[in-house]
């Protein structure tokens, strides 16, 4: 079994943020395993799905952003799910704009939310970053990660979000 989960912020203003890459992603990923965020448990909303005879729960926390640890500690617990088969799916605004990294381990970098998850499961899980590139000069790092994605640059991030996809499907599949 896998546990993927996509972070973001739960309400309707923030659907199309640079913060909200990883819910974009997993409703990606939702829609390539032909599944549903139906069921609301440990936290979050959630999707089930089989893909190469492996269980796949897609997570979208609905702790806000800051808060996902205690969502995905529960997750994790619920399923017995081992951190090896956990996938964090999110936003880095270390990285160029739509720019995919992935790592195994490590830290949690300035992400507030995964600060959050490693202070409640620790480091030892696979996460895969999604680009949203820094704000302008004199423009706010809150402000900028809460703001929608201006029109221009949503090409790159519908790309971005389908090579996310895609690297999480890779590491899925074997």
């Amino acid at each position: 079994m896998k546990i993927i989960v996509g972070l973001g912020n739960i309400g309707d203003g923030y659907a199309h943020t640079y913060h909200n890459l990883g819910f974009l992603t997993a409703e990606c990923l939702a829609a390539r395993l032909k599944a549903a965020f139906t069921k609301k448990e440990c936290g979050s909303v959630t999707a089930h799905a089989e893909f190469n005879g492996e269980r796949v729960i897609l997570a979208k926390p609905q702790t806000m952003m800051n808060r996902s640890g205690l969502a995905v500690q529960k997750l994790l617990g619920y399923y017995k799910c081992a951190l090896s088969d956990l996938i964090v799916i999110y936003d880095d605004v270390d990285i160029e704009k739509g720019t995919i990294r992935y790592r195994e381990t490590g830290s949690s970098g300035t992400h507030n939310g995964m600060r959050d998850i490693v202070l409640y499961v620790g480091e030892e899980f696979k996460r895969i970053r999604i680009g949203a590139g820094r704000p302008r000069e004199g423009q706010d790092l809150a402000s900028y990660v809460l703001s929608v994605i201006p029109k221009d640059d949503r090409p790159i991030f519908v790309k971005a979000i389908e090579a996310a996809a895609d690297k999480a499907m890779e590491i899925i599949g074997g």
